[in-house]
C-alpha cells in the first residue's frame, strides 16, 4: 500500500491527506524522506562540475522538499493533537534529525563547494536576494561547526544530538503535567464566579470525565479562576500547581534536564570559539550582544518595578480590608487587581467578555487585513487533523495567496500557549508555491450550542498570532530558506505585536465587538473604558515578563549554572523582584528557552520587537489613519513581504526611515512616568 505521506497530494490546496494518514505512516515516511535528502546532498557534494550558485546553493534549497513536507505534517499534529504514539515518535525522530543535520554541516566536500561559491561571489553577478541566501548558507555552516576537525567535530555532533533529545523530553514532561493535573470544584466552590468561568470549568470537567466542574492548568481557565474566585485557599492550590509544572519530582521533573541543557549549550559555544552561549546566539540577532539586551531590559525594568510596587501596596490594602493578615501573595494579585480595575475604571472581565466572541474577533482580524492589504478570506474545505480545525482560502483580487488554518480551542492533547507555523512556506524557485499557514491557540471551548467568548487578553493573542500569519502569507521571495518568518528572532515578533494595535482601534471594536446574546455593539461608554484601561496593571505584566527575560539572559551569559533554580533565585534577588509577582515562566516550565534553541538567550525578543512595533504603529498615527493605504503598502513591501532577504535593521529603516528608541515602548505601556 502506498504511504499517503509519500504520494502526490491531490487534496485541496495541497494539504496533507490527514484523513488517510495514520501514526504508523510517519516512521517509514521520515526514513524514506531522509534517504532521499541524503542522496540529494551527496549528489551535490560529489558533483564533478565546478561549484556554482545554481548547482550548489539552489540545489541545496531543493534537496529536502519531501522531508519538509513530511515533517510539516507531523510536527503540526504532534504539537496540536498529541498522543502517546506521537510523543514516542518525537523522541525517536529527534536524534535522527539531529544526526542528519550534523552530517550536512560536517560534510567537508559540501562545505568546500559552498566556500568556493562564497569566495567567488564578486564575480557571480548575483541578485541581492541570492547574495543574502549565499551569506546565510555559509554562515549557517560555520556556526554549526563546519570548520571544526576531529574530536571537536565529533563532540559537537554528540552535544547537538543530546540537546535535541532533551528539548523533546522537556516539552513532553510539561505537557504531561499540564494534562494530568486538575482541581475538582464542588458546587459551593463556584459561588461568585462569573457564568463564563463556570461554563468553562464544567466543559473542562466533561473533557476530564471528572463528574463535575474542574480547574485545569489551561491558561484560558486558570487565569480567570485566579481573577474571580473569592476562595483564597483554592486560588493558592491552583496557583501553586500552575507554578510547579515541570518541578513535581518523578519522571516529569524538568530541573535536571534544564541544568544539562545549559551545560551542553555552554560547551557548544565554547567548541565554536565563543565566550558564552549568549555571545554565540546573539551574534546574528539585531541586538548583537548580551550587553545590548541587558541595557534594553533594565531601561524597562526600573519603571516597571516602580509601577508594580505601587500597585502592590494598593492591592495589599484591599487584602487586609477583607480580614486577611500577612503580605500579598502571588495567588492574590489577579483577584485584587480585577477588583481594583472595577473600582478605577468601572470595568470587569465579566461585563466585557460577552462582546468578545471568537468568531467576531476572527472576522475583525480578517477585516483589518482586508483594509490594510486587500486580503479576502473565504471558508474552505479540506482534510484536517482535528474536528475543531477550520480552513479559509486567502485571496487578493481573485488571486490565491494562501490557505489559513485556525485551531483555536484548548484540549488535553495540545501543548500550552499559542503559535503560528507553516506546513508549507512560500517560495518560487521552480514554481510559485503558496503557503499553508497555521494559527494554534488555547481558548476555552464553550458548551455545545454556546458561542466561544474571549477575554481581552485572548483577543490580543488572536491578533498577535494572526500578525505572524500575515508575515507568512504575504511573503514574496524566491528561496524557501528566507521565506516568511525566517528572520532574526528579535525581529520576528514585530509583525505580530504590531498587528495587536489594530485590536485597539476604536472603529474595529465598535464594529466587531457585539454582544453574544443581543447582537448589540459594544456601548461607546464601555468601549471608552476598555481603551482607557489598556495599560492597567502594566507594571505586573512587564515585571513578570522582564524578569523571565533577565533570567534567560543570565543563564546563558557566562558559565552554565550547576543549579539553575539557585541561579534563578539569585538573579531575581539581584534585580529586586517584587515579592508578590513570579516570573511569567519559571525555569522548569520555561518552554520558550528549554524546549529548543529558538528563544534561548532570546526571550527578550518580544520587548526588542515592541520597541519597533510601538514606533511602527506611530507611522499610521502620523498619517492620520490607522488604515492609511500608503503606509500599509510600505509596511508590506518592506517588513511583511521580504522574509529574511534583507537584514532586519535595514528592513525597518526602509519602512520607517530610522531605528527607534525605547521611549515609544514606555509610553505605550504607560510606564513613561513611573520611574
Amino acid at each position: 500500500m502506498t504511504n499517503p505521506l509519500l504520494s502526490d497530494w491531490t487534496t485541496p490546496y495541497g494539504l496533507p491527506p490527514f484523513d488517510a494518514i495514520t501514526d504508523d505512516d510517519y516512521p517509514p515516511a521520515v526514513d524514506a524522506a531522509l534517504a532521499e535528502a541524503r542522496a540529494n546532498i551527496a549528489a551535490i557534494a560529489d558533483s564533478p562540475e565546478p561549484p556554482t550558485f545554481a548547482n550548489t546553493i539552489e540545489a541545496m534549497e531543493r534537496a529536502e522538499g519531501t522531508l519538509n513536507r513530511v515533517l510539516g505534517a507531523f510536527y503540526n499534529v504532534a504539537g496540536a493533537d498529541s498522543n502517546a504514539r506521537r510523543e514516542a515518535l518525537q523522541r525517536d525522530f529527534a536524534p535522527l534529525l539531529s544526526a542528519y543535520g550534523s552530517e550536512i554541516t560536517e560534510n567537508k566536500a559540501l562545505f568546500a563547494r559552498v566556500e568556493a561559491v562564497w569566495q567567488g561571489r564578486d564575480d557571480l553577478d548575483l541578485t541581492d536576494e541570492q547574495a543574502r541566501v549565499l551569506m546565510l548558507t555559509r554562515r549557517g555552516f560555520v556556526r554549526s561547526g563546519a570548520q571544526l576537525q576531529g574530536a571537536e567535530a565529533a563532540r559537537l555532533r554528540e552535544v547537538k544530538s543530546r540537546l535535541s533529545v532533551l528539548g523533546t523530553e522537556f516539552t513532553q514532561n510539561l505537557l504531561a503535567d499540564e494534562r494530568d493535573w486538575f482541581l475538582p470544584l464542588a458546587e459551593d466552590d463556584l459561588e461568585g464566579l462569573p457564568d463564563f468561568v463556570i461554563a468553562t470549568a464544567r466543559a473542562a470537567g466533561e473533557e476530564k470525565e471528572a463528574g463535575g466542574p474542574v480547574v485545569t492548568l489551561s491558561r484560558s481557565l486558570i487565569v480567570p479562576f485566579l481573577q474571580f474566585s473569592a476562595r483564597r485557599d483554592l486560588r493558592q492550590k491552583a496557583y501553586q500547581a500552575w507554578g510547579a509544572r515541570g518541578a513535581n519530582g518523578g519522571k516529569t521533573d524538568n530541573r535536571a534536564i534544564a541544568a544539562e541543557i545549559l551545560k551542553l549549550r555552554q560547551e557548544r559555544a565554547s567548541l565554536l570559539g565563543y565566550n558564552s552561549f549568549a555571545d554565540y546566539k546573539l551574534e546574528t540577532e539585531m541586538a548583537g550582544t548580551p550587553q545590548a539586551v541587558r541595557d534594553l531590559l533594565m531601561q524597562v525594568w526600573e519603571p516597571a518595578k516602580a509601577a508594580a510596587e505601587s500597585d502592590a501596596r494598593a492591592l495589599e490594602r484591599m487584602l487586609h480590608a477583607e480580614g486577611f493578615d500577612g503580605p500579598l501573595e502571588p495567588w492574590d494579585w489577579r483577584y485584587y487587581a480585577e477588583k481594583r480595575r472595577k473600582d478605577l475604571h468601572d470595568l470587569d472581565e465579566a461585563e466585557l467578555k460577552p462582546y468578545l466572541q471568537l468568531d467576531r474577533m476572527i472576522e475583525a482580524a480578517f477585516a483589518c487585513a482586508n483594509r490594510l492589504f486587500g486580503l479576502e478570506f473565504t471558508p474552505a474545505d479540506g482534510p484536517v487533523y482535528h474536528p475543531d480545525v477550520r480552513l479559509w482560502e486567502v485571496t487578493r483580487k481573485g488571486e490565491h495567496i494562501a490557505l489559513f488554518i485556525g485551531d483555536y480551542f484548548a484540549r488535553g492533547s495540545k501543548r500550552s500557549g499559542a503559535w503560528c507555523s507553516a506546513m508549507r512556506s512560500q517560495h518560487r524557485l521552480d514554481a510559485e508555491v503558496r503557503p499553508l499557514v497555521v494559527n494554534v491557540c488555547n481558548f476555552a471551548k464553550p458548551e455545545k450550542g454556546k458561542p466561544a467568548l474571549l477575554s481581552y487578553d485572548d483577543a490580543r493573542t488572536l491578533f498577535h498570532e494572526f500578525g505572524h500569519a500575515l508575515h507568512q502569507m504575504l511573503s514574496d521571495v524566491t528561496y524557501e530558506s528566507i521565506s516568511g518568518t525566517s528572520v532574526a528572532r528579535d525581529f520576528v515578533e514585530l509583525p505580530s505585536q504590531l498587528f495587536e494595535h489594530w485590536l485597539e482601534v476604536p472603529q474595529v471594536l465598535s464594529e466587531f465587538a457585539t454582544h453574544a446574546e443581543t447582537g448589540e455593539p459594544m456601548p461607546s461608554a464601555l468601549l471608552d473604558k476598555v481603551l482607557g484601561a489598556a495599560t492597567y496593571d502594566m507594571g505586573f505584566q512587564t515585571v513578570e515578563y522582564v524578569a523571565s527575560a533577565l533570567v534567560d539572559l543570565g543563564f546563558h551569559d557566562g558559565p552554565a549554572p550547576a543549579d539553575p533554580m539557585q541561579r534563578q533565585e539569585e538573579i531575581l534577588q539581584e534585580i529586586g523582584m517584587p515579592r508578590a509577582i513570579r516570573m511569567r515562566h519559571a525555569t522548569p516550565h520555561f518552554a520558550h528557552v528549554f524546549a529548543g534553541d529558538g528563544y534561548s538567550s532570546g526571550y527578550y525578543s518580544y520587548m526588542w520587537s515592541e520597541v519597533m512595533d510601538a514606533d511602527a504603529f506611530a507611522a499610521f498615527d502620523e498619517a492620520g489613519d490607522p488604515f492609511d493605504p500608503a503606509t500599509a503598502k510600505r509596511l508590506e513591501e518592506t517588513v511583511l513581504s521580504s522574509g529574511g532577504s534583507v537584514d532586519a535593521a535595514d528592513l525597518y529603516t526602509q519602512f520607517r526611515g530610522r531605528l527607534p528608541g525605547v521611549e515609544a515602548l514606555l509610553k505605550g505601556r504607560g510606564l513613561d512616568k513611573a520611574a
